[in-house]
């Protein structure tokens, strides 16, 4: 029971802990230094790794978000290992299961200085992954979950839009946005999908 459910159980324990982070945030956002907490609209997930809050002040919520971070990267790559089981073309699954899974071990640097770094690694090889994943889920008959996987791509391409061109106003909130899309796409992934649903497709052999 525990192993079947351990991809939920994982993110379950991964938003428990960065919900703690946030609670014991002393303050300091990107628009306001001086604001006490965790401003959800303004404050980035990542202040929560930092050393030292945006005000100065010692950060308690390190070690919770650095617990929580941890807990979700090796829920998503458990997930790219288990959904890479299902995919019938053994090039498509190798991807999915060593670059999808590898990529989630550099998203739980994003809490080390390297964190720049890391989101740009991570980043390109979650979407790759997702990219083949959204490549079979197209080729089958489950055609909401086809819906969902764009709506994750676009949400999480939108991210790195704003990320890399510098538009910071409406990025943290983006960033919350793109953490539940990708939550609900790999539980829905996860729990509804079958091998059945993609053995269908012709593996080019």
């Amino acid at each position: 029971m525990l192993k079947k459910h351990s991809i939920l159980l994982g993110i379950i324990i991964s938003m428990l802990l960065l919900l703690i982070a946030t609670l014991y945030y002393p303050g300091g956002s990107q628009f306001d230094k001086n604001a006490i907490g965790y401003d959800w609209e303004n404050n980035y997930i990542s202040n929560l790794f930092s050393k030292n809050a945006v005000n100065g002040s010692a950060n308690a919520s390190r070690f919770w978000a650095i617990g929580g971070m941890i807990f979700l990267s090796a829920s998503f790559a458990l997930f790219f290992i288990e959904f890479s089981k299902k995919i019938p073309a053994k090039g498509a699954a190798k991807i999915i299961k060593y670059v999808g899974a590898s990529g989630m071990l550099f998203t739980a640097l994003i809490a080390t200085p390297l964190h720049d770094t890391m989101i740009t690694i991570s980043s390109t090889m979650f979407l790759i992954g997702i990219f083949y994943i959204t490549i079979f889920v197209f080729k089958s008959k489950l055609h909401l979950f086809k819906f969902l996987c764009i709506i994750c791509l676009l949400v999480f391409y939108s991210t790195l839009y704003l990320y890399g061109f510098g538009y910071v106003k409406f990025l943290p909130v983006m960033q919350k946005i793109t953490f539940a899309i990708t939550i609900i796409l790999v539980l829905v992934l996860e729990y509804f999908t079958q091998k059945e649903d993609f053995q269908h497709i012709k593996t080019g052999k």
